[in-house]
Parts: C-alpha cells; sequence; structure tokens
C-alpha cells in the first residue's frame, strides 16, 4: 500500500519521513494554504531526499502552464488536482505531461458525489477521496463518513484521505481497501510542521496492526 505524507515544507522533515517509509510526499502548490511552498522550496526538499520517492505537487484550479512550470522547476513526479478540473482538463494535462502521474481528488459529500469519479477513470492515473470542507480544499482533519465508500471499487487506484490519523488508521483500513492512504494534519505539530513521532506511530501501526 502506498503511503503518502501531504504539506512537506521543510527539507528535513521530508527526509526523515522518507526514511520512516513513505512511499510519497506531497507538496502544497496553492497559494492560499498555509502548506503552500513555492517551486524552489520544492526543489530543496527533493533535492535532499535519501532515496527517491514520488513526489506530488497538490494544485487546485491552477492553468496549465503553471502546473508544467512548477512540474519543470521543483523536480515533480506527479500532480494532484485539487480543485473543480474537468476530465478535459486531466486529458490535456496528461499530453502535455505524459511520464508524470496524475490524481484527481474528488471530496466527498454523500455517495452521490462518488458518481463523479467515473468520468476519470480514463483520464487520471489514480483518484484520491477527501473530507469536504465548504472553505478548505484539504488538510481540514475532517474525516471521511468511511461506510459510504464500502461500495467504491474503481478500476484505477484510489487514495483515502481525510483525517486519518495513527490512531484510526486501522479503523478506515478494517473497513476499506484503498490502494494507498494520504495523512497532513493527523500528523502534525501546525499547518506545514510535521510531527515526526506521529509519523513513526503511523508506520508502526501499519506494521504491527493491532
Amino acid at each position: 500500500m502506498r503511503i503518502k505524507i501531504c504539506g512537506i515544507t521543510k527539507p528535513e522533515q521530508g527526509a526523515a519521513i522518507a526514511c520512516l517509509g513513505a512511499t510519497a510526499l506531497g507538496f502544497i502548490c496553492v497559494p492560499s494554504s498555509p502548506r503552500y511552498v513555492t517551486p524552489a522550496q520544492i526543489q530543496a526538499v527533493v533535492s535532499q531526499l535519501p532515496h527517491p520517492v514520488d513526489c506530488i505537487g497538490v494544485f487546485a484550479n491552477a492553468e496549465m502552464g503553471e502546473i508544467v512550470q512548477v512540474v519543470a522547476i521543483a523536480g515533480l513526479t506527479g500532480v494532484q488536482l485539487h480543485g473543480s478540473e474537468s476530465p478535459e482538463f486531466c486529458q490535456q494535462l496528461r499530453q502535455v505531461l505524459p511520464s508524470q502521474e496524475i490524481i484527481k481528488a474528488l471530496r466527498v459529500r454523500s455517495p452521490a458525489d462518488l458518481l463523479a469519479a467515473e468520468s476519470y477513470l480514463q483520464v487520471v492515473d489514480a483518484l484520491l477521496l477527501d473530507a469536504y470542507h465548504p472553505q478548505m480544499l484539504g488538510g481540514t482533519g475532517k474525516t471521511l463518513e468511511w461506510t459510504t465508500l464500502s461500495q467504491f471499487t474503481p478500476s484505477c487506484p484510489w487514495f483515502l484521505a481525510g483525517g486519518l490519523t495513527p490512531d484510526n488508521v486501522l479503523v478506515a483500513l478494517s473497513q476499506l481497501q484503498p490502494s494507498g492512504i494520504d495523512l497532513s494534519s493527523g500528523v502534525e505539530h501546525s499547518p506545514g510542521d510535521k510531527d515526526l513521532d506521529r509519523v513513526a506511530q503511523l508506520f508502526k501501526k501499519l506494521s504491527q496492526p493491532e
């Protein structure tokens, strides 16, 4: 299972989290976010990683040219689209960035929101399901209603996000079978400042299920 820790801002924390076992690091490329990092800041983290891990830039309703530019400067291996990007936009981005992984995030309020996933299956590499918040795009600390996802079996890989912590991750995984999990606020002191003890606790839980 893939384990993505999102909202990385500091090179030393990115390196430590990679060493602890993360398979992907997420970088917030949305200027309004408290976890926002510039392309140069991302590159500083990427350059200090002890071994290769997936490096995913998180964008929300950004221009395609901006995404391509950030990917090139920062050295990103993937792009996560967290806004209202259409399947057509994802298809165009795939053509412009054929080597990068493309993940479409869906904010789930009700089972009806899962129907939107169908239109993205052919144009992205993976989906990410996050909790809905009227003002915030992610990192809200709110959990999804996991029961609403029990029948969600898309034909592409998918990440479970939304309020996951070391304390509840095994409960979530006992109910669902995602391809990966994505944590941000659940392993933080404050936005963008990761709690490495909490990250270590997460990996301990995942390796030794209770």
